[in-house]
């Protein structure tokens, strides 16, 4: 039997890493780049979201007043009485509603049905419009009770700072959404993604493809997830 001797010219270490990746064509083959965008974004989101968490959980373990009641500033006076977080449950409960029509709408999409991708995107904005709409009420009940970012009268100031801050950048990037999915939307219902289409424009540069709808889902279920965080941190701590 002849000894065959194969010669490793290859780096070791994270160089020999980097080499790989950079050299295996299968690595990221088939994967859009609108796709492979929307991740390194979320990823970079992720750290945003992270450090406002993370500032707000040291400077509500950190300051010495006390810190306000969830139960009582986020009561809703109903039928005679004050129901705690009545309004956080059902922004919760519709905000997870929309991940559901987000995913029925990217299922669709692969299976190229206009009708019902385009009618689960709008469905999905208008759960979004809804979420934003109790969001607006929320704020103004608290300034109306006189909560402000430099204080407010349940206790410690940076209850104030801390809240507006973290739930409005969230409410911006969920109004991001709902525009985001509508425009979505009237593209799939006109045939803009269809084979023999010859429109183009914003969000059509491949023809046949659907892959927008599932790059619109996955910046919809971050939205969606980064609210579970900030409904454990904010209402249930």
């Amino acid at each position: 039997m002849t000894e065959v001797n194969v010669t490793d010219d290859r780096p070791s270490g994270m160089q020999g890493v980097i080499a790989d990746w950079a050299s295996d064509q299968r690595a990221f083959k088939g994967v859009p780049w609108g796709k492979a965008m929307m991740w390194i974004f979320l990823l970079s989101d992720t750290f945003i979201f992270s450090s406002f968490l993370v500032s707000y959980m040291t400077v509500r373990m950190s300051t010495p007043e006390a810190w306000p009641n969830a139960s009582e500033v986020f009561a809703l006076h109903m039928f005679g009485a004050n129901i705690p977080l009545i309004l956080i449950a059902i922004m919760t409960f519709i905000l997870i509603t929309s991940s559901g029509t987000m995913a029925l709408a990217v299922n669709f999409g692969y299976r190229k049905n206009r009708k019902m991708t385009t009618l689960m995107l709008v469905l999905t904005a208008i759960l979004g419009a809804s979420f934003v709409g109790m969001q607006a009420f929320e704020w103004t009940k608290l300034i109306h009770e006189g909560v402000r970012p430099w204080g407010n009268p349940f206790g410690a100031e940076q209850f104030g700072a801390t809240f507006f801050m973290i739930t409005g950048f969230h409410g911006a990037h969920v109004s991001i959404g709902v525009l985001f999915l509508l425009i979505v939307a009237r593209k799939v219902w006109r045939g803009d993604y269809e084979d023999d289409t010859e429109r183009r424009g914003y969000f059509t540069s491949h023809k046949g493809s659907y892959n927008i709808v599932e790059e619109t889902g996955l910046y919809w279920h971050f939205v969606d997830l980064v609210w579970v965080f900030i409904f454990a941190f904010f209402y249930l701590w």
